[in-house]
């Protein structure tokens, strides 16, 4: 059907413009952050309110899918999202008084539209796909995210350091946004050119009591609830620390921006080429093996930023980080789907498990934030600032005995499932949606295929 190839065409082409966009807030935020001036208790809330209002605003995205055309709503959200982007611009250009609480609205504003649009985009996805397809598809997808993702960080990072060497770097800011938010543009009207075969979702009354009995329903599964306190709770103590690592790097170290880039790239890399690797560990060995190995790695990641400030050095910590976070990321979607029971929606696990994260996410970020103030004072006090060249050590430490302990609770907990036949790790998983040298790669689900033998899954 000629709909169908410029609809999956377009699609692809909408890919690489929204990756300007998505490039630039998983990896930019926090240091946009530093530059406009925010405190060490500032970050924190950078870090995690916008994840919180992100998970509601997927929740108010399941009411909201019954009242307005799909596409149309998906199109005018992202055009609002890039309107706020170019926003962030204009902040470094013009600096108001109070620029950083601005910032985070602006930022809540952003996770707001996307968690608004993604329900609705993956039904979309999931609709107009064929399922022959969907792995090769969406492999492609992530194949052209990854290179247009990295091309815009890199671009970024030599703009940043350029105008900052001749103190400029508002300019520079501005500049990033701007591309960032032309990309989001471009990505709306090709959204606009998709063809939509289901425009409107048929209202169903009762969502929300619906919603809230299936998750009571799923929580109490004593399985599925060890995973999600387990997940949520790593996030909450990854994110004591996931604000200041940007903060050590730009202010501590003296890194330039581009030297920045160059380290988060390490990550980044190293998680996308190790995925494939942790898949095929898994299929052998099982995820549950897979989680155990690597929640015991992550808890070391902070621990080992105290040994030295050496660049090299940093670049293997931060490429050691991407060989852990990656087999972490992938283990625990999967385990998730072999952990549901069977028949049950897989959907209504994914958000009860993402909106748990999201809200430990902000918890954890305000905890670091509140480490971060008196750290300086702590170390003052104790003496230990002999030992400690940085305050933001002390953040560093917590981090890394929080989630020592997070793991120490789950491993006796943790229970092989019963493994079912399911798809490709990139038919099930379908797409990469970002990457975050601190936090991991972000997979994103779509919906699960189904095998001749496997049709109720």
């Amino acid at each position: 059907m000629s709909w169908l190839r410029c609809t999956l065409r377009r699609s692809q082409q909408e890919a690489v413009a929204s990756s300007t966009m998505t490039a630039t807030s998983d990896n930019f935020f926090n240091a946009y952050a530093i530059f406009l001036g925010a405190s060490l208790g500032q970050m924190g809330w950078v870090t995690g309110l916008p994840q919180l209002f992100g998970a509601m605003a997927q929740l108010l995205s399941v009411w909201l899918a019954s009242h307005f055309s799909r596409r149309q709503f998906i199109v005018a959200c992202a055009v609002l999202q890039a309107v706020v982007v170019l926003a962030m611009g204009a902040l470094a250009a013009f600096r108001p008084e109070n620029a950083v609480w601005i910032f985070i609205g602006l930022a809540v504003l952003y996770q707001g539209f996307i968690n608004l649009i993604q329900p609705h985009w993956r039904a979309w996805m999931g609709m107009i796909v064929p399922q022959r397809r969907r792995g090769a598809f969406f492999a492609s997808r992530t194949r052209l995210t990854m290179m247009a993702s990295l091309s815009v960080f890199f671009v970024g990072g030599g703009i940043l350091t350029l105008t900052d060497s001749v103190q400029m770097a508002w300019l520079g800011f501005s500049l990033l946004f701007s591309i960032a938010a032309m990309g989001r543009f471009a990505s709306a009207w090709l959204l606009l050119q998709m063809h939509d075969p289901e425009p409107r979702e048929a209202k169903v009354s009762g969502v929300f009591t619906q919603t809230l009995y299936n998750f009571r329903q799923a929580w109490k599964d004593k399985t599925f609830r060890h995973y999600s306190l387990f997940v949520a709770g790593m996030q909450c103590m990854v994110a004591i620390s996931a604000p200041f690592f940007a903060v050590y790097m730009l202010e501590d170290l003296q890194f330039s921006y581009f030297e920045f880039v160059l380290s988060s790239v390490a990550s980044i890399f190293t998680q996308f080429i190790t995925l494939r690797f942790w898949g095929r560990f898994s299929d052998v060995y099982g995820n549950r093996l897979v989680m155990i190995i690597t929640s015991c790695l992550i808890p070391s990641l902070p621990l080992l930023w105290l040994f030295s400030d050496n660049y090299l050095y940093i670049l293997a910590i931060q490429a050691f980080a991407g060989f852990g976070w990656s087999g972490f990321t992938l283990s625990t979607a999967n385990y998730l789907y072999d952990i549901r029971p069977f028949r049950s929606d897989f959907a209504i696990y994914a958000a009860l498990q993402a909106g748990l994260s999201a809200g430990f996410v902000f918890v954890g970020a305000m905890v670091g934030g509140v480490i971060a103030s008196y750290s300086e004072a702590f170390l003052i006090w104790t003496g230990l600032d002999a030992w400690l060249s940085s305050p933001i050590f002390v953040v560093f430490i917590v981090s890394t005995v929080m989630r020592s302990l997070v793991a120490l609770w789950f491993i006796p907990r943790s229970v092989e499932p019963k493994t079912r036949p399911r798809p490709q790790l990139l038919t099930l998983i379908f797409r990469i949606r970002g990457f975050n040298a601190i936090s991991g790669v972000g997979l994103d689900w779509l919906t699960v295929a189904k095998k001749k033998r496997d049709k109720d899954n």
